[in-house]
């Protein structure tokens, strides 16, 4: 109870700190209105609707990703560590929609304005625990996910700040929905069975 409690924090120091801090930086120190950084240069409309189709296709995209064969560790414990949140389906697009509002508006709306596209999503996801030299394996997810944080951060630039929220929003929807609903993959550790004259045997499917 007292993780999910604090989890449930985060989230909303996530929605208010962070917007709050990325839009004071904006209004004190960027020369540009909020109104642009949100609305311009595509209509709000379009931006909604091309940034959700992105962060759909890039959440299939990562799940498949995660799902790939030698990623099942990975998988097993970022399922077991979303799956002890229990989550509900209200819960699931609050906080997706706490991390698409308030990491937007710092990373995209304001960091990467003086550090750039590029270096801003590689410290997002390395901020995020995704890009470890020790962990050859999470940082392949790594880097996938600094290739759709670099689009979505030009998203920002060519099309506006709502598109990279949508985008975001989306990404983390899905995920958290497909993991929350996932049975967390069976790892064995049992050595493979031996026929008599000792020559492994394939393990029968159960």
């Amino acid at each position: 109870m007292k993780r999910k409690r604090i989890f449930m924090l985060l989230a909303w120091f996530t929605l208010i700190g962070f917007s709050a801090i990325g839009l004071a930086l904006i209004i004190f120190f960027q020369e540009q209105s909020l109104s642009a950084l949100f609305l311009e240069p595509m209509h709000w409309g379009l931006q909604l609707l091309i940034g959700t189709v992105v962060g759909y296709i890039s959440a299939i995209l990562a799940l498949k990703v995660i799902h790939l064969p030698w990623l099942q560790e990975t998988n097993q414990f970022y399922t077991n560590l979303v799956q002890q949140f229990e989550l509900s389906t209200t819960k699931i697009i609050f906080i997706s929609l706490c991390a698409g509002v308030g990491e937007e508006i710092l990373f995209r709306g304001a960091i990467q304005h003086w550090l750039g596209v590029v270096i801003t999503a590689i410290i997002f996801v390395a901020i995020h625990g995704y890009i470890n030299p020790a962990d050859w394996r999470i940082s392949i997810y790594g880097i996938f996910m600094t290739l759709v944080m670099i689009l979505i951060g030009y998203m920002t630039v060519h099309l506006g700040l709502i598109s990279s929220i949508a985008a975001h929003f989306m990404i983390d929807l899905v995920l958290l929905f497909k993991l929350s609903a996932d049975k967390p993959p069976v790892i064995s550790t049992e050595p493979p069975a031996q026929s008599p004259n000792g020559i492994n045997e394939p393990e029968i499917p159960k």
